[in-house]
Order: structure tokens, then sequence, then C-alpha cells
């Protein structure tokens, strides 16, 4: 007889969670079929370096506020509601829109953990660890970083 699968069940207030400068990232799930978190922002934060995914598609589920997305060459704002999924190989980067702060539920399927990477990315942001201490984990945590020194800009302008 095959055991019955069980479900994973995180109450408010089990996740993990880190401050960052401007908002707070809840780790819902890390590894497995997916890794999910939870991430608020401060108005006109960044959430993201730009980077791409080789192995996971990305999810985002805005709960409130306005984010940016720079999905490739275009810019996108998605409203309180709205959904973005996107494929391996996608440059991608992602904050707050200017003048609104974000609540977003992040899913990357299938999961990688990736706990020290925000960690690490929480610590950036706290001005305690160098953005280039990222560039050695990239393989590690399938997140290779592009480079788009403003991604928030328009391409072309």
């Amino acid at each position: 007889m095959q055991a019955t699968p069980a479900a994973l069940v995180v109450q408010p207030g089990e996740a993990a969670t880190l401050s960052l400068t401007d908002g707070e990232f809840e780790l819902l799930t890390d590894g497995g079929a997916v890794s999910a978190s939870r991430l608020t922002l401060a108005t006109g934060t960044d959430g993201a370096p730009p980077h791409h995914h080789a192995l996971s598609h990305e999810t985002f589920y805005v709960l409130d506020g306005t984010m940016v997305f720079r999905l490739g060459d275009t810019l996108t704002t998605v409203e309180r509601g709205g959904l973005v999924i996107i494929p391996p190989g996608l440059p991608h980067a992602f904050g707050a829109a200017q003048g609104e702060k974000a609540d977003v539920l992040v899913v990357l399927s299938p999961g990688i953990e990736r706990f020290a990477y925000f960690e690490q990315l929480a610590a950036i942001s706290r001005g305690e660890a160098e953005f280039a201490s990222l560039h050695s984990e990239q393989d590690r945590y399938d997140v290779h970083l592009a480079d788009i020194p403003n991604w928030r800009s328009t391409p072309g302008r």
C-alpha cells in the first residue's frame, strides 16, 4: 500500500522572515515542487536585480499595490490582482512602481533551495555585504544575473 502524500500547510507567523532596507521577505517554502515567498516593498523599491532562471518558471501574483516588471525588452506595470508568469531564460527585474508600495506572492517551479540567496540579498540591501558576492552563487541558486544597468528605463530611450 502506498502512503498518502502529505500536504504542506504554512500558518501565519510560521514562515522565515527577512527584513530588507525597504521591505520584508517572507519565505513560505523552499525547494521541492515549488519555492514560494511573499515580498512587501516600500514605495518605488526594487525587488531584485535583473536576472533570469535557466530551470524555473517564476510566477508573481500582485496582492496589493502596483508592480513594474522588466520582461526582456518590455516594461509592464501590473496592479493588484494581476499575474505574471516568466519562463526560464527570460531576463527580468521587478519592483514597486514609482509612488506605489507593493505586496506580491512569488512562486518558482520547480523549487530550488534559495533561502541562503535571499539572506545574502537582504544583507546586501542593508549594506552588510557586497553585490559581487552573488556572482559565484548563480548556478547554485539558478539566479543568473543580467547586465541591465537601468532596468526601469524603456530600451532604446
